[in-house]
């Protein structure tokens, strides 16, 4: 015991220092980053913002009716103008906009890179131990780098949002690939296809099921970790839950977190059903 007090790695030091560098060296390249999610963000929540109650609610309710049939849509129209009856709405809005913008930065990236593991065994096999790192280490240590490469701020909290959710579409898009019977995909080389159209018109459609699964994962992490960016500057739902929490205000805790469940009930079924294919209004 008496060694271990006294030779320690100093893998505390290395962090700070290798932090540091990053900071000094890379500066411009991260504040460059934070561009594009400002851009994306900033539109999208003005737009959800602009527009009416009631065209939001319409539009969800009428998503939900197309892909999950009316039983979800009804649900959709009577929950989500709770959010706004009790003094919730703008904030949920500014979450809705954090997941959107998100899981759209993770579908951009992570699905190029299911394909390429689906593909490379050699990639798969490095890319693994990084995916299950990023979803065994815990939400609050992505705060900790983000903050300090990006400051404080919405887009700071997406960025550490994009880095926590992504894992489970690359995991899904590879998996979903993967599974696809070689016979078909053999049969369409023969047929003449590319390695292009193959993807596109063979892989992918017979993946899609499973890729939507993955990204129904990775909204519902990024629903939960926005709310936990809150704490790194990041508005929308988490606001007021972090405020009663701060201050012990138990009604404000509860109204936060119910609005919290009620968008995250919806949204939940919408990409469920879309993922089964479910198209029945039934």
């Amino acid at each position: 015991m008496d060694l271990f007090n006294e030779e320690r790695i100093p893998l505390e030091d290395w962090g700070d220092a290798a932090v540091d560098w990053l900071r000094g060296e890379f500066r411009p390249f991260f504040q460059a980053l934070k561009e594009p999610v400002a851009f994306i963000l900033d539109n999208l929540e003005t737009f959800l913002l602009w527009l009416p109650d009631w065209v939001v609610v319409l539009a969800m309710a009428g998503l939900a009716y197309r892909f999950a049939g009316w039983r979800v849509a009804l649900f959709t129209a009577v929950a989500l103008p709770i959010n706004g009856l009790i003094g919730m709405w703008d904030l949920t809005m500014t979450t809705l906009a954090m997941v959107s913008t998100s899981v759209l930065i993770c579908v951009v990236l992570g699905v190029p890179i299911g394909v390429l593991a689906a593909r490379s065994r050699t990639f798969e096999a490095m890319l693994r131990p990084v995916l299950d790192s990023m979803q065994t280490i815990p939400i609050f240590v992505y705060l900790i780098p983000v903050v300090m490469l990006f400051s404080i701020g919405t887009v700071s909290g997406v960025i550490a949002t994009v880095t926590f959710a992504i894992a489970p579409i690359i995991r899904l898009t590879a998996l979903g690939i993967r599974e696809v019977d070689e016979e078909v995909v053999e049969a369409a080389y023969a047929f003449g296809a590319t390695p292009r159209q193959v993807l596109l018109d063979v892989q992918m459609p017979l993946a899609l099921r499973t890729v939507m699964a993955g990204l129904n994962q990775t909204l519902m992490l990024a629903l939960s970790m926005v709310v936990i960016a809150t704490i790194i500057g990041a508005g929308g739902l988490g606001i007021p839950v972090v405020r009663g929490l701060n201050n012990l205000q138990a009604g404000l805790g509860v109204v936060g977190g119910l609005a919290i469940v009620i968008l995250a009930i919806v949204l939940d079924r919408i990409t469920q059903a879309m993922g089964q294919g479910q198209g029945s209004r039934a």
